[in-house]
């Protein structure tokens, strides 16, 4: 165990899910050519005024909200000035002075113990241009110009890098749910930086730190940070100094890369931006982004576990959205929670991957859902049955009725008939009653296919499976 103790704090940059940019009426979108998605705004060009997208504040106040922040109520963006090739105006418009969130918090659970990760402050601001690097050339492509961003800053609060971990995957979930962003870290619309000292005594002063920018995955953050901490025990302990220090992650080589020293602190110049107006958020404009916020990860895994579905499938569940927002549904309805989840999990969810298909693009609609989870609690489809049809139940427009008319399925319920059945089948297998007996498993899965065999597979396993156990224990 390490005799020094890390301090992080963690930086996240998070591209809104807006139709267009903060400051331009050009297309906020993704993948397109190089430059498609751009106007004279967008650009830089001398003499051209920004007019603030009424959406990105909408975004911001529920993002403020998920986040637990306090909201300002009157705010004003501001200049940051600096040069680089892709900053065209040579300053970039955020908020400074006046975020729109503070002093929020995201809750994690760390070994069965929850903590809070507190927010120092969430601020909007636009995104830079995109750089590329060819040998000796660098090109730029102005689409991502002007996108706009919230920026969430936490305090210096993390203890380690698996709370780093679980801060981000939570971080993300919140704002994937919320319909802030899409979170897609491998199309840069979420975007990490970690901010790591060490020190040996919770008294001392913060160490020296170092930030580690742009860091492609959630993974990555944790071993970043890992090698970063390793890095700066090394120094200590060989009682070396060293500045501040700005190093990014290289994901071959799995460490930290210097990429420059902080010698003087950044003067970006900051003042008011003279071509927007200040910001007055109204209690109208606040009720109605909340009211928009749709049900979120906590609430949703709270209700599904109280609707007697298991923890772990509660969590597989929320892991795919569609899923989810597909079950919630039926909130209002008596279906078996529990029984739908593993369906959707099970055959469902392996007919949607195979293809490559949401479950809204097939033809399972609400109405038939209820009725095929009833058929399979009636015990007029089987678990064998459903996979023989379930690709004409999700790609057809037929009934689930008329499916199992047109597939010829005919099930054997009547328990009188299927005991008769298991008894016969007994007596024909004396060894292999005495093979359970004897604590063979192999025997009792050999009975039961003699059962399916005899009724052609028609038979439904979950009762026969009791009369046999039962009868078997006579």
């Amino acid at each position: 165990m390490s005799k020094y103790i890390p301090t992080i704090g963690i930086e996240v940059h998070v591209e809104l899910k807006t139709n267009t940019k903060i400051f331009s009426s050009s297309k906020n979108g993704y993948g397109e050519s190089a430059n498609s998605l751009t106007n004279v705004i967008d650009l830089g060009y001398p003499g051209t005024l920004p007019t603030l997208n009424e959406e990105v504040i909408n975004l911001a106040i529920k993002a403020a909200t998920i986040l637990n922040c306090k909201i300002r109520r009157q705010m004003h963006f501001d200049r940051k000035n600096y040069f680089y090739p892709d900053n065209p105006k040579n300053y970039q418009i955020t908020q400074a002075r006046t975020p729109i969130g503070y002093d929020g918090y995201v809750e994690i659970e760390v070994n069965g113990e929850r903590k809070k990760i507190f927010i120092e402050e969430m601020h909007i601001e636009e995104d830079t241009c995109k750089s590329a690097h060819r040998g000796g050339v660098s090109l730029l492509d102005f689409n991502r110009a002007g996108v706009p961003l919230i920026e969430i800053v936490t305090k210096a609060c993390i203890s380690s890098s698996e709370e780093a971990k679980l801060y981000l995957e939570k971080l993300k979930e919140l704002l994937f749910y919320g319909d802030i962003s899409d979170c897609k870290m491998e199309e840069g619309s979420m975007r990490c930086d970690a901010n790591v000292s060490i020190r040996e005594n919770v008294k001392d002063p913060l160490g020296v730190k170092c930030e580690i920018k742009n860091i492609g995955s959630i993974s990555n953050v944790a071993i970043a940070i890992e090698k970063e901490i390793e890095r700066q025990e090394k120094l200590v302990d060989n009682h070396e100094t060293f500045q501040e220090q700005t190093r990014r992650f290289d994901d071959k080589l799995n460490d930290t890369i210097l990429m420059r020293v902080k010698e003087t602190g950044n003067d970006y110049r900051y003042f008011p931006e003279p071509d927007i107006p200040y910001v007055e958020l109204t209690d109208q404009m606040i009720s109605s982004a909340v009211t928009s916020i749709p049900m979120l990860p906590d609430e949703r895994r709270k209700l599904y576990i109280s609707r007697g579905v298991s923890e772990i499938n509660a969590n597989k569940l929320i892991a795919n959205r569609s899923l989810s927002d597909y079950l919630n549904q039926f909130i209002d309805t008596s279906l078996s929670f529990k029984e739908a989840v593993n369906l959707l999990l099970g055959d469902i969810s392996g007919y949607l991957n195979k293809n490559e298909k949401t479950i809204y693009d097939t033809t399972l609609t609400k109405e038939k859902f209820l009725d095929l989870i009833k058929k399979m609690e009636e015990n007029t489809l089987t678990s064998k049955n459903l996979k023989d049809i379930l690709k004409q139940i999700l790609e057809s427009e037929d009934s689930i009725d008329t499916i199992i008319k047109k597939c010829n399925i005919s099930n054997i319920t009547d328990t009188k008939m299927l005991e008769d059945i298991v008894l016969k089948i007994i007596n024909e297998n004396e060894e292999s009653v005495q093979d359970y007996k004897a604590g063979k498993d192999r025997a009792i899965k050999y009975l039961m296919g003699q059962i399916m065999k005899e009724t052609r597979g028609s038979a439904n396993p979950q009762i026969v499976n009791k009369i046999l156990i039962r009868e078997l224990n006579k």
